[in-house]
């Protein structure tokens, strides 16, 4: 099943009830895959710092496995480049894949340190924009992904603010919003999520959460694991391993 069989699917399971009509979310993973069974898993994602090279072939890949519009501030995922300088100071700046316009020249002896960051939605645990949204379109599933049920949602914008990480916004056609959803469509038939899979330098780490045997238990345990605003208590489930104290 493809993208858009997912999002036809989708759409038939909350007209007929759907996951917030009464359906729980292994039933309604189950339309996309009968063997699928959601409490037999727990999805994260790692991120190696020090291995990604900025290459944006995970945010093109992103862009056409999605169908997230085409004009460079809609996204799902995105890389931001960090530049500490020897008078301490930082700027970071996002990596924009459309232009043609040259990036900024790092003049060696002012550059302390250079690096990618990659960022996504980061499937919190305890997710603010759950919490927030009015009508209940934002949910998590029994194998902690959070989805957004376009039939619900009614564009107000509430879960935009509350998410601390910027990761949403108002997609321009359909006006809902719209996010990293780990590539779902592709989780329930086995697959990694796209931007694991074309990731040249393997700077992305994909697995369950259940299994300390997966690439992403062996990923937590031989790395010192960091994640992104960790005083908000939200509990994210990407983990970055050689993150500088920079990096919000």
């Amino acid at each position: 099943m493809d993208r858009r069989d997912f999002l036809k699917h989708f759409c038939w399971v909350i007209s007929s009830g759907g996951v917030l009509g009464g359906v729980s979310a292994d039933a309604w993973a189950r339309m996309l895959n009968k063997t699928y069974d959601t409490t037999k898993h727990y999805y994260g994602m790692g991120i190696d710092i020090d291995k990604c090279i900025g290459c944006g072939r995970c945010m093109e890949a992103c862009k056409t496995e999605n169908d997230v519009p085409a004009v460079p501030y809609y996204f799902r995922t995105w890389v931001e480049r960090y530049v500490i300088k020897t008078d301490r100071t930082v700027s970071v700046n996002t990596i924009n894949m459309e232009s043609d316009e040259p990036g900024d020249v790092l003049v060696e002896k002012d550059v302390l340190r250079s690096f990618f960051v990659p960022k996504l939605c980061n499937q919190c645990d305890h997710p603010p924009c759950v919490q927030v949204c009015p009508v209940g379109a934002t949910f998590k599933t029994d194998d902690g992904v959070i989805l957004v049920d376009s039939k619900r949602c009614i564009g107000c914008r509430y879960c935009i603010q509350a998410c601390p990480y910027g990761a949403r916004y108002l997609h321009p056609e359909t006006r809902v919003a719209d996010k990293c959803t780990f590539c779902y469509h592709r989780l329930v038939k086995g697959l990694l999520p796209v931007c694991v899979e074309v990731c040249p330098k393997q700077a992305r780490v994909f697995g369950d959460m259940k299994s300390i045997a997966s690439p992403l238990g062996r990923f937590t345990r031989m790395n010192k694991i960091h994640v992104l605003k960790p005083s908000l208590n939200t509990d994210p489930k990407v983990y970055y391993a050689n993150l500088d104290g920079e990096v919000n």
